[in-house]
């Protein structure tokens, strides 16, 4: 059963990351990185701060932190360093069927050695349902968020770092870990919106 699983996560893996182009090789390298969101973020927090004034700010950035905090830790400690899957691109059956990209500064890219799960996928997972719940109420276009998450998830696996099922796990663990602390500043920090 389990080796089934893993052949078609492979083979997914091999069809999605089998396309490719150059131009497409920049795209995904900027969007899988973190310097492209920090003006998402500074959107979110002027967003926060028009409609909840300065404690909005701080419940934003305090909340964001413990979701990048556990969704990392947790990706790392108790699943890449358990699990000890090895990235496609350290996987040596298929390692030459990889498509890989190169940095910047011409160093190719492949990863650490474990992959399962994608700290990327939790993390912006873990950011995207925080946020979604946190604004929700104003608008239906806060269900981009997750969109978003999927969008980077997919360029991990475009990168080849990552088979699909390490980006579909890490973002239920996100998704798990954003809920979670979304419950706990609604219990222990509930946010009144400025009057309009």
């Amino acid at each position: 059963m389990i080796e089934s699983i893993e052949h078609i996560d492979r083979d997914l893996f091999l069809y999605f990351n089998g396309i490719h182009s150059p131009t497409m090789d920049t795209v995904m390298w900027y969007i899988s990185s973190t310097i492209l969101w920090i003006p998402l973020f500074m959107f979110f927090l002027y967003y926060t701060y028009k409609k909840y004034s300065w404690k909005g700010v701080l419940v934003l950035v305090l909340g964001a932190a413990l979701c990048i905090l556990f969704a990392d830790q947790i990706s790392v400690r108790l699943f890449k360093n358990v699990f000890q899957r090895f990235r496609p691109t350290h996987n040596t059956e298929i390692g030459d069927l990889v498509h890989t990209v190169f940095k910047p500064n011409g160093e190719e890219y492949r990863g650490g050695r474990y992959g399962f799960v994608s700290s990327h996928a939790a993390n912006f997972g873990a950011l995207a349902t925080y946020f979604f719940f946190l604004f929700r109420s104003y608008s239906k276009w806060w269900i981009l968020l997750f969109v978003w998450a999927a969008l980077i998830g997919y360029s991990r696996i475009y990168l080849g770092v990552h088979y699909p099922a390490d980006v579909v796990c890490g973002g239920i663990l996100g998704f798990a870990i954003g809920f979670g602390i979304h419950h706990l500043r609604k219990r222990f920090v509930p946010l009144k919106p400025l009057s309009s």
